[in-house]
């Protein structure tokens, strides 16, 4: 099946993300319509349970519409087929709230901590808030996707998002970090391997992303192993599942 669409990547765009392990920043919508969105999620998402009785940030496309239709914007999944092919699987999503105080995320690879075999994934991470410097924007090292890197305990309490590990310093080198300062409505593309990292937030604004976790039908999802839940479900959001690996659930209704 042929991947086509309004913004499939050019096969530069899919080199350079294979070559850097990252790609944008890339726009959903304007700022004006993310807001509309925002009220939705503050109204619909931040004050009600979801499917995973441990956090109200997690998995919230499997029952919230705003949500799932944010997840699966053509903006997204046209850039993410020209990368990993037709077909797609939305796995995992994540609201990173960051309050003004909140600490530092630390250096890490997300595939370190993911119930997926084989670890094949592209994450898209898209701005619901303004995110710059200042209010802990992402920071990420072009190019250190290409190998794995050994993680260790974390010792601070500090850390935001309960991360209990981190990569190992010695196999970091953070000069070579930038910054992915975004817009509300943009967002940019990452591998599973890719290391990123976040400062505490220093500012008086909230900082709040969509982290969307996308993969193909032949990865296998541990549904029961943390950080996912009892009752998790994968949802097909392009072209088609012919393997049926994993337990899938329909879109939600608005």
């Amino acid at each position: 099946m042929s991947v086509s669409g309004a913004y499939q990547l050019s096969r530069k765009g899919v080199l350079r993300f294979h070559d850097e392990g990252y790609l944008g920043p890339f726009r959903i919508c304007p700022p004006e319509q993310m807001a509309v969105s925002c009220d939705r999620i503050e109204r619909e998402v931040l004050t009600t349970d979801g499917p995973n009785k441990n956090s109200r940030l997690h998995a919230r496309h499997l029952d919230c519409r705003v949500v799932f239709d944010l997840c699966t914007s053509a903006a997204i999944l046209d850039r993410v087929a020209s990368v990993l092919g037709a077909d797609l699987v939305l796995w995992s999503s994540n609201f990173f709230n960051k309050n003004p105080g909140d600490g530092e995320s630390p250096w890490h690879q997300d595939i370190n901590y993911w119930p997926i075999d084989p670890p094949v994934n592209v994450s898209a991470w898209i701005a619901i808030d303004d995110v710059t410097v200042e209010n802990s924007c992402v920071r990420l090292i072009p190019g250190s996707h290409r190998k794995l890197v050994p993680h260790v305990l974390t010792a601070s309490e500090s850390l935001f998002a309960g991360l209990g590990e981190k990569a190992d310093p010695a196999f970091v080198d953070a000069s070579k970090a930038i910054n992915m300062e975004l817009k509300p409505g943009e967002f940019f593309l990452f591998s599973e391997r890719l290391l990123h990292q976040s400062e505490p937030n220093r500012s008086n604004k909230r900082r709040m992303g969509l982290s969307v976790r996308l993969t193909v039908p032949f990865v296998k999802i541990y549904h029961g192993q943390p950080p996912l839940f009892p009752g998790h479900k994968v949802i097909v959001v392009r072209g088609e599942d012919k393997l049926g690996l994993n337990e899938s659930a329909p879109p939600p209704v608005d």
